[in-house]
């Protein structure tokens, strides 16, 4: 893999280095070619180094179906998320690459493992379980999670109706494998039969076509296909889990985290952020 460097100005030192210290105090045994240094040892204007899969290019991992985050429309790569991360490249002095499309929980795995992608940008979830096996950058948007069901199912109520209403032996629900989505179904409907599948895509299908009775997945994306691409289907529930989203790098490329940390942070103070944010969701959220 190649280095890159980046130079921290003054107004961005103290956050980056201030990450770049933590970041690099978890990861263990990294590459060769990232040594970060410690955030003492970073002064504003100095570099910071990190590395890449090609020399040049930020190379992403998504699931692409996950609209209107990241999706996969006519062989190419759009979304939020995909504005999100060529905007990234573009500050870094980067052309952004997409992977083909994959399997949502086959991202971490691949980034914590190396050499074939730099980031996994596809609408994750900032956890603790998931923060043990990579790094995160700071959040970027909020989200909450929801549940989908064909038009007249019947599944009316607050909350706690309509929990119970599903979480019954003869409730089907679809979730996509490896989201909060599916931990949150497994969670709280532990009667109902929980379908891991691959794509949101299949999910709503299977609620359109009467397969699954239900389907828990983000709130902005289940809102998106409601509304979009699958009008027989409604939103029943909206659950305030309170997430936020980051971008997934390594924990052997600490530099790389806090590149990215200072794009995002730049892209809030300019208004870039904002108005990628009325692009795709119609509001500043």
């Amino acid at each position: 893999m190649s280095s890159h460097n980046i130079t921290l100005d003054r107004r961005s030192f103290l956050a980056a280095s201030a990450s770049v210290l933590g970041m690099a105090l978890a990861a263990c045994g990294g590459s060769g070619s990232s040594d970060a240094a410690p955030a003492e040892e970073v002064a504003a204007g100095e570099a910071i180094e990190y590395t890449l899969v090609t020399d040049g290019k930020l190379i992403v991992a998504s699931d692409l179906d996950f609209p209107p985050l990241d999706s996969f429309e006519g062989g190419v790569a759009q979304g939020f998320d995909v504005d999100l991360s060529n905007e990234i490249a573009s500050r870094l002095g980067l052309e952004c690459e997409y992977l083909p499309p994959m399997d949502f929980d086959s991202i971490i795995p691949m980034i914590k493992q190396g050499g074939k992608a730099d980031i996994g940008n596809s609408a994750f979830s900032i956890t603790e379980e998931r923060k043990l096996e990579i790094d995160f950058t700071d959040a970027y948007l909020d989200s909450n999670l929801g549940v989908a069901v064909k038009k007249g199912l019947g599944v009316v109520g607050d909350e706690a109706a309509i929990v119970n209403a599903l979480n019954a032996p003869d409730m089907t629900v679809a979730v996509q494998a490896g989201t909060t989505g599916a931990d949150w179904a497994a969670e709280n409907l532990p009667n109902a039969t929980i379908v891991p599948l691959a794509s949101v895509t299949v999910c709503m299908t299977g609620v359109s076509t009467g397969q699954y009775q239900a389907f828990c997945a983000d709130l902005p994306v289940i809102s998106h296909q409601c509304t979009v691409s699958f009008t027989d289907c409604e939103i029943a529930l909206e659950i305030p889990t309170g997430e936020q989203y980051g971008i997934v790098v390594s924990k052997d490329n600490p530099g790389l985290t806090a590149a990215i940390n200072q794009a995002l942070a730049d892209m809030e103070a300019d208004g870039t952020m904002a108005e990628l944010k009325e692009k795709w969701f119609g509001a500043n959220e």
